[in-house]
């Protein structure tokens, strides 16, 4: 993962300041680090980089597009960018010499330059968050991932724009100004979390998954007053560009003929979506539990690598919440160069007081103990790890899931 930080306005803080705030996401990109703004300080851009595509310098950010026009600052993965080049290549009649490296990042710009943002959200598959300032426009965008895989937030606040990977820079940059959103603690505490697009803080909003935001210089002045989250849709300053509706409305029109039809489909289309994330310039790896999830995703990562799938997985001392066994039975059916690691108590209650810091806002899902501390095993041996999370979501995997149809036949007679 990268870090990426921005600001938009008549800034009160000087480019040492900015640097600091920009500092705050190193854990994010540890490789490298830049800032871009224009003549008149009116754009900052920030950018901290993890390298996983084009390790050289050809790969750093902030990017500035062919022309100057575009500035990028990009956190994730374009899993598809080297079809995306290919597109672009004949489309536009590019020769080999247009690329000046091979980062998915340089392809995301090119093509925005080459045929606007909209046609180029429709076309990215991966996860990412970005910013985006055209200079001859003075207008920023940002654009999150169709399922918000990767974080976003920003703020506007006092005729002044933020945004931030996360929160702590956010605060930072904003000089303290960000207060406890009394409604959002209420959030929190009906779903254990606080759901898109709100934040902790007043005024400050996480940019909902499948969706862009562009706003203008002059724009962002108007705002003496902080805008809502709805006022903003409503002036159509955040737009939605993928939506799931739409996605569920084609598969109601294209039903399997069968079981097995399904199956097969499933598999090829799992198998296809694993292949384009093993692309990487960084060694990879994945996370197994044992679980369902994480083993599909680990048997078909293996199926097709050329060698063995780095594993990991952690164990705890307390038998009754061990499952590193059926890890440990998965790795060795695989064949796979499997990483165990067994924690005490001790350990995770270690974790406890860092969770703050790590997540920035309240979050109330035990899993981020044993997430944690997986990650710092996996880290040591490899910067990039798949996982089997969305598995129950996407599958319908919850206890909740299996009630539906119960409720649905027994409201169904209730109606009737």
């Amino acid at each position: 993962m990268c870090g990426i930080l921005g600001f938009v306005g008549q800034s009160d803080f000087n480019i040492s300041e900015f640097s600091d705030a920009n500092d705050l996401l190193a854990h994010r990109g540890p490789d490298d680090s830049g800032i871009w703004t224009n003549k008149n300080k009116q754009i900052f851009l920030g950018h901290r980089r993890l390298s996983i595509l084009d390790l050289s310098s050809k790969g750093s950010q902030p990017m500035e597009s062919k022309t100057g026009r575009f500035i990028i600052s990009f956190n994730g993965e374009i899993y598809n960018h080297l079809d995306i080049r290919r597109e672009l290549e004949k489309k536009y009649s590019l020769s080999p010499n247009y690329w000046d490296g091979t980062s998915d990042t340089e392809t995301l710009l090119s093509s925005i330059e080459l045929q606007g943002l909209e046609k180029t959200l429709e076309e990215l598959l991966g996860m990412f968050s970005f910013a985006v300032w055209d200079d001859i426009k003075n207008t920023l965008f940002l654009a999150r991932d169709r399922v918000g895989e990767k974080p976003l937030y920003f703020s506007v606040l006092d005729k002044k724009l933020y945004f931030s990977s996360e929160l702590k820079a956010l605060k930072y940059l904003s000089k303290g100004k960000l207060q406890i959103s009394p409604d959002s603690l209420g959030l929190f505490f009906k779903y254990n979390y606080i759901p898109a697009p709100y934040s902790i803080y007043k005024n400050t909003f996480k940019l909902e998954a499948g969706s862009f935001l562009s706003i203008s210089a002059a724009q962002v002045e108007e705002f003496s007053l902080s805008p809502s989250y709805e006022d903003l849709q409503s002036r159509k300053i955040v737009k939605n560009y993928w939506e799931i509706e739409n996605v569920i409305n084609h598969a109601k029109q294209n039903i399997f003929s069968s079981p097995e039809e399904a199956i097969y489909e499933t598999e090829k289309g799992l198998s296809k979506a694993i292949k384009s994330q093993l692309i990487s310039d960084v060694p990879l790896g994945t996370f197994l539990s044992g679980g369902i999830d994480s083993s599909l995703v680990t048997s078909l990562m293996q199926k097709n690598s050329m060698n063995k799938v780095k594993t990991f997985t952690i164990g705890f001392e307390e038998k009754r919440f061990d499952e590193s066994i059926f890890a440990k039975k998965i790795a060795s059916i695989l064949g796979t160069d499997h990483t165990e690691h067994i924690i005490s108590m001790d350990d995770a209650l270690k974790i406890i007081p860092k969770l703050p810091t790590i997540y920035d806002e309240p979050f109330a899902d035990s899993s981020q103990i044993p997430t944690t501390l997986v990650s710092s095993i996996t880290k040591k041996r490899v910067t990039v790890a798949l996982s089997g999370d969305g598995g129950d979501e996407f599958f319908g995997g919850y206890n909740r899931h299996f009630r539906v149809p119960q409720l649905y036949q027994y409201f169904n007679k209730v109606n009737t």
